[in-house]
């Protein structure tokens, strides 16, 4: 050994010497190894001898200061600090690929943390109280002759075939409140949905839930300034003046000012102390998500609606079935026990407050989880969020599978230095664990990015669906369980698209890596094992594109929908009349007093009024009996009649002036006049389904009908119109029976919706309206203000969130299924290199090589989309009650998605076809 190689030697033994201690291995170091070996190799020795007499010279086994021998001299802590440092620098040099890598694991992982915030908030969140767990909800199910005929609020739909109810009179409460022994004390609450304040002259809309006595008491829950509302404020209607508010309405209206105990707000014209604010997340009883801004006794209910019957009427009501009851498990006692007791109660507190009709049925009680409260929102939102959870799943499916071919691709080039490692005594665990790293310092950099996007991000969900009109704070909190879910599948990410890569890497044959043109067949089997990869990716991002379609689709079709008025430059608000200050006939001519004083606001082309807003969800229908015709009783129709509008036609009271301010078509007869008066005929307007259902071949014009119970004296109404089929409540239904009535004809009136038809920008006029209203009663603010098309918009959110988010997700398919299918052909034109030049010199001509490479780029996209085809097609039944006009086999639908993948494989495989084709011979023959 010469002096020169001798200093060498030397100076290689002190660095290896250093970088040992520092746990890393210098790629200097790894080049001068890998050099010493081919010398060797080229001397006569076989690639074992020269990788052992490689490390012999360069002094790499030593003796570590425990006195033990290891191979590679370090700890298995020390070996995992030199694999991340080793990683790190690979990283390094290849910030292109770490870019993509980490982005389109980020925008992966962050579409998932925030759906999947949005699905533990909405399904599995609890309420803010002390041991949720132990809260019981008591419902009520029954057959199509139960007696529930009136309730007030949302019915539960079927179960097991039977309806349910979430609600209870007020009389069975107390009785079931004074004979309960089996639950903890029986509380009562109701959301009583929006309320008119006064506070320091200024008239706003607040939401307000109205409770028991024992409500906080049995929930555990202590204001943080104040106290409580008690069962002293709950005794006798109209005695508890007294309200709690939420923590976020102390914070809006009173900048968290300690002078709010004490202080008194007008609501609904009736004075209230406010004597205490709820603690930061509370959120009652009924919602998880959204907590009313105001808390009041049940005492209040007679003063804060009068809408059904007199004052009083809901408290002392033995029909209106409308209070939401709970109560806590009680130690020793199991849910079914305690059902059976509380049913036996049910029936005897229904027998003795109520008149049952001869053939109806009572209800069953059923005790059901009520630690998510009334859980409308898994109602609501369940089998949409399932959907969006399963899309990006698939989304971050792709994602690691993309991350997969790219891995696989780097790990052929680097396929000589495993095999270096592998002859220099490394093991296949410790070249399984490196690849391993350096997958997992990706995902945990695209994790962490990710759970950015999804902090981020975490609010857009719960903004899609929420009214644009409306002040809904819905808080997304990030708490440890979405840290748990993002630390999750980071790693399964991290292991997932790193498994293949790593696995290959250790399958490396050391002898024909270190001689140059022995790979033909590995690299083949790497090609064909990232053909297989980019052919998933084509098939998960076809399933998301035909999904993005068929939404995309739906919402076109709705959209296009012609809801048979005008829906342009007319706004909408309402206006809520507190029943203490305007009881009947008070209530209407208020209400017509505002109609035409709304009337004359400059800028307005017209006004009228409707206590039922078209296409805002909201309906309300009756019994149809004309002049002839026996009577039926609405309350003693089935479950399913009571929904089918066909059967029992929707109403809407108006005002006089509805027609041609909503510019609906009339077909036959008049519209309403001035003439029509509330001492005048009751008078009508029916819809054309309406006149064909109960009118087939005749001209109803002039003809009566009747919409009361059998056992009342007819009030009859004579039809003086028909008018087209207009959207009733909502756009997918089709045009149902409709029967318009006058309001000022009716003996008193609920809340109105106002439309105002005006030539300018609809906004523009509010501040004219709202002074109108101010001057006729300066404690009536203008409630919920949106524009005709917002109302549609909103009617229409959930789909819009389908299309939007599903478009999302379909854009991010394509691009990674975009640099997918490039990377593989650009690797693949990469290997064959040497084919390729072969071809050019033996005559073939470029434009042949450009379609050999599109070619394989296109079957690999057909292949690819032919089974995502047909996933969808298996999986289109789970969303096909989610469309509209199509059916999930759409075939324009499946061929333009189909047609769209293939476009962008071909796109993708253009420049790695071009790069073939632009291959000079002779560079390409010195390429191998």
């Amino acid at each position: 050994m010469n002096a020169s190689f001798a200093r060498m030697h030397s100076w290689l033994r002190s660095v290896i010497m250093r970088q040992r201690l520092e746990g890393e291995m210098e790629e200097e170091i790894r080049f001068h190894l890998e050099a010493r070996t081919q010398d060797l190799i080229r001397q006569g020795l076989t690639p074992h001898q020269a990788a052992r007499q490689a490390r012999v010279e360069f002094g790499w086994v030593a003796t570590h200061k425990d006195g033990m021998r290891h191979s590679l001299g370090l700890r298995w802590w020390d070996e995992l600090w030199s694999d991340l440092g080793y990683g790190l620098r690979i990283l390094k040099k290849s910030p292109g690929f770490t870019a993509i890598a980490v982005g389109s694991l980020a925008l992966a992982i962050g579409a998932n943390t925030t759906i999947f915030s949005v699905t533990n908030e909405l399904l599995l969140e609890r309420l803010a109280v002390p041991h949720p767990e132990q809260l019981r909800l008591l419902t009520i199910t029954g057959d199509q002759k139960v007696v529930v005929h009136l309730y007030w609020g949302d019915d539960g739909g079927t179960v097991n075939g039977r309806a349910r109810f979430d609600t209870f009179t007020y009389p069975v409460y107390q009785q079931l409140r004074a004979r309960n022994q089996v639950l903890e004390p029986i509380f009562a609450f109701k959301n009583f949905g929006h309320a008119n304040i006064t506070v320091d002259g200024n008239a706003r809309s607040v939401s307000a839930e109205l409770v028991s006595g024992n409500f906080y008491q049995q929930l555990q829950v202590q204001p943080q300034l104040g106290r409580a509302i008690l069962p002293s404020d709950d005794q006798a209607p109209g005695t508890g003046a007294v309200v709690v508010i939420s923590d976020s309405f102390w914070n809006r209206v009173f900048d968290r000012s300690s002078g709010v105990i004490g202080k008194t707000i007008t609501v609904n014209m009736s004075p209230m102390t406010v004597v205490g604010v709820n603690p930061r997340g509370f959120t009652g009883a009924e919602s998880v998500q959204v907590s009313p801004d105001l808390f009041m006794p049940l005492s209040m209910a007679p003063l804060m609606r009068g809408s059904i019957g007199e004052p009083g009427s809901v408290l002392s009501s033995t029909d209106l079935w409308w209070i939401q009851l709970m109560a806590r498990a009680k130690p020793g006692v199991s849910d079914e026990q305690a059902r059976a007791a509380l049913d036996v109660m049910l029936r005897a507190a229904i027998r003795g407050t109520m008149k049952v009709d001869k053939g109806g049925t009572l209800p069953r009680m059923e005790v059901e989880d009520g630690s998510r409260g009334l859980n409308q929102a898994a109602q609501d939102y369940s089998a949409s969020l399932y959907v969006l959870l399963a899309m990006v799943s698939s989304v971050l499916l792709l994602a690691c599978a993309n991350m997969a071919n790219l891995m696989l691709a780097r790990a052929a080039v680097r396929q000589r230095e495993m095999s270096v490692r592998l002859a220099l005594g490394a093991g296949r665990w410790r070249i399984l664990r490196q690849v391993l790293t350096e997958s997992l310092l990706l995902s945990a950099a695209g994790g962490a990015l990710g759970l950015l996007l999804g902090y981020s991000g975490r609010t857009l969900l719960p903004n899609l669906v929420a009214s644009s009109w409306e002040d809904v704070e819905m808080n997304i909190p990030f708490h440890w369980k979405v840290f748990a879910f993002t630390a999750g599948i980071t790693i399964g990410t991290g292991i997932l698209f790193g498994i293949f890569p790593a696995w290959a890497a250790t399958r490396a044959e050391i002898g024909s890596a270190l001689k140059q043109g022995s790979q033909t067949a590995s690299r083949r089997r790497k090609a064909w094992t990232g053909k297989s990869i980019v052919t998933f990716q084509v098939a998960l991002s076809t399933l998301l594109v035909v999904a993005a379609v068929l939404f995309l689709r739906t919402l076109t079709k709705l959209i296009a929908i012609d809801p048979g008025f005008r829906t342009d430059h007319l706004l909408l608000f309402e206006i809520s009349l507190p029943a203490k200050r305007y009881q009947p006939p008070k209530d209407i001519a208020l209400q017509t007093r505002l109609e035409e004083e709304l009337r004359a606001v400059p800028g307005a082309e017209g006004a009228t009024a409707s206590d039922v807003p078209l296409l805002s969800g909201e309906m309300m229908n009756g019994g149809f009996f004309p002049e002839g015709t026996p009577r039926r009783d609405f309350s003693q129709s089935s479950e399913s009649e009571r929904h089918d509008m066909s059967s029992f036609p929707g109403m809407a009271h108006v005002g006089n002036d509805f027609i041609p301010v909503m510019k609906v078509r009339m077909i036959a007869g008049r519209s309403f006049t001035r003439q029509d008066t509330e001492s005048s005929p009751k008078v009508a307007i029916i819809n054309q389904a309406l006149a064909r259902k109960f009118f087939p071949n005749q001209n109803p014009v002039g003809k009566r009908f009747t919409q009361g119970p059998p056992t009342s004296k007819p009030a009859w109404v004579q039809i003086v119109g028909v008018c087209a089929d207009i959207r009733y409540n909502n756009m997918r239904s089709n045009p149902a029976p409709l029967v318009l009535g006058l309001y000022r004809q009716e003996p008193e009136v609920n809340d109105l919706t106002f439309m105002i038809r005006t030539p300018l920008r609809p906004e523009s006029i509010v501040p004219s309206l709202a002074s109108v209203v101010h001057r006729i009663d300066p404690d009536l603010p203008l409630m919920n203000v949106r524009t005709q098309e917002q109302q549609i918009n909103n009617n229409l959110q959930q789909e819009r969130m389908f299309a939007g988010m599903t478009s999302g997700f379909a854009l991010l398919a394509l691009s990674l299924a975009l640099v997918g299918i490039y990377g593989i052909m650009s690797y693949t034109v990469a290997q064959r290199t040497n084919e390729i030049g072969i071809r050019l010199a033996l005559g073939a001509r470029r434009r042949q090589v450009r379609s050999m490479v599109l070619r394989e780029a296109g079957w690999l996209s057909v292949a690819g989309v032919l089974c995502g085809l047909a996933i969808a097609l298996a999986l289109g039944k789970l969303v096909r009650s989610m469309l509209y006009g199509l059916q999930p086999t759409d075939p324009a639908s499946l061929i333009g998605a189909a047609g769209l993948l293939i476009a962008v494989a071909l796109t993708a495989g253009w420049l790695p076809a071009m790069r073939a084709s632009s291959v000079e011979p002779m560079e390409a023959l010195r390429h191998e």
